[in-house]
Parts: C-alpha cells; structure tokens; sequence
C-alpha cells in the first residue's frame, strides 16, 4: 500500500517540509449540501480530510462534535447519504484523500464486506474505527487492505511499548496518535513538548510510518506541532460550524477561512 494516495500525500508535505494538516467533519452536519459543500470549500486547504458517517453513542466525541451530530441524525443522514457525499466529493477531488470515521455498530449492521464494497464504490481511501482497537480489528484491517484501502491504527499515552511496537507493525499508511487521555475538544491539558516527546517514541519504532496528532489542536497549539507528520483539527471545525449557525451566517465561508488560518500556522 506504500503508493497509496494517503502516503503520496504525506510524502508531498514532507518535500514542503511541513505536518499534513487534516480536518474533521460530519457527514450532514448542518445539511446534506452544506456537508459536501464545506468539504469542497476545504480541500484547498486541508491535505486530508476526515469524515465521520454518524453514530448516536458516542464514546471519546466530546460536546462539539456531539452537537454536529446531532444536527446531522435530526437532518436524517443515513449511511447511504454519507456514502453519497463521499462519492460527490471523490468525483470531484480525485486526488484529495478522503477518510471515513466512525464506530463498529454501523459497519456491523451493514455487514463488513458490504461495507468496504460501499467504501471502494464512493472512492474512500481509509478507515477510522474507534471502537475497534488492535488486535480485534486484525481481521478487518486485512480485510481493508485487500480492498485498497488503508486502517487507521490508533495509540495513546497509555499504551504500552510492546502493544505499540506490535500496533506500529501491523498499520497501514497512517497512525493516529491521541495526545492526551480525554474526549475530543477537551483543552490541551500535556504541554506540547510532553506529546513530542510521546510522539517521537513512536516514530523511533518505525521512522517511515506516518503518525498524526490528535485532540487538542486549536488555532492556538497547532503551531507546536509543525515537527509532525501530521495535525487533526476536529472540535474546533465543529464550533465554527456551531458559531455561524448562531449567528445567521454561512458555515460553509466561515469554517473555509478557520482552515485557511489554520493552514498558515503550519506552512
């Protein structure tokens, strides 16, 4: 999988010398053509873009992304309309990576192999479930990757040096590192320089996988982490979008310039 447009990605940010930065959005939120619209709006600025398919029990998504989803399920998104957003946007960003996230009950329900036949339909590049740690999503990781289509292996602060090693092992094109033991949005309670420190020991196991950091990253932390692979900006999207409901105004503009921002402090 190593020519797979998630590595291509991250090699190209590497020659710029700079993280990849991700962003996180909720297929729906606050419609069905809004949610595409600020996918699109975005993809200029965000090297890989996150796209959660929804979920009504939530177990590390704190109160920003809650709210997202909540105005997504009372939009009535299913997963079918969060493939058909998946597909729109692939159609139309070919070359953008486009990763679903979300948690096992809804692949469960669908039954996994109709679900990577779904995700191989709307051109989705990789996988994100929460809920399904190493080494119960073996099976399914392979499964994924038969299918082109890369599992996102998650660590955190407590996982063990031997469990890392062996979860390091086992992924695919990219890591998820979770910054600090807290739900999403939280502020960021580890100073920067404690989650590098973190960070690099997962880079000395294997120094060509690439590893992102997540939870925590605001307009105002992003900068210390410039020496990553990559950043994941989710909550405070999420609030942008929150915000511009509030006040009448249009999220698709207001979450483009947050990232156009959010883009700059890396660079």
């Amino acid at each position: 999988m190593s020519k797979s447009l998630i590595s291509l990605t991250f090699k190209n940010c590497k020659k710029e010398k700079r993280p990849a930065l991700i962003t996180f959005t909720v297929a729906g939120d606050n419609s069905k053509k809004n949610s595409l619209r600020i996918l699109n709006s975005i993809s200029k600025y965000a090297d890989i873009l996150e796209l959660s398919f929804l979920h009504n029990c939530p177990i590390a998504d704190g109160g920003q992304i809650q709210n997202s989803t909540y105005r997504s399920l009372k939009n009535g998104t299913t997963l079918k309309d969060t493939f058909q957003i998946a597909k729109k946007f692939k159609n139309k960003n070919p070359n953008k990576p486009l990763i679903l996230m979300g948690y096992y009950n809804l692949i469960y329900q669908s039954g996994e192999n109709n679900f990577l036949k779904n995700c191989k339909f709307s051109k989705v590049d990789g996988l994100i479930v929460v809920d399904l740690p190493w080494p119960e999503n073996k099976k399914f990781a392979q499964r994924c990757k038969k299918k082109s289509i890369n599992f996102v292996q998650l660590l955190s602060p407590t996982t063990s040096k031997e469990r890392m090693r062996k979860i390091v092992k086992d992924s695919h094109d990219m890591i998820y590192y979770i910054s600090m033991l807290s739900t999403t949005g939280g502020k960021l309670k580890v100073p920067p320089r404690k989650i590098l420190y973190n960070y690099s020991k997962i880079k000395k196991i294997n120094k060509n996988k690439n590893c992102v950091i997540g939870f925590g990253i605001t307009n105002q932390t992003i900068s210390s982490f410039k020496s990553t692979d990559g950043v994941v900006v989710g909550s405070e999207i999420c609030k942008e979008i929150t915000k511009s409901l509030r006040k009448r105004q249009n999220p698709v503009t207001n979450v483009s310039k947050m990232v156009r921002k959010l883009k700059s402090r890396i660079l």
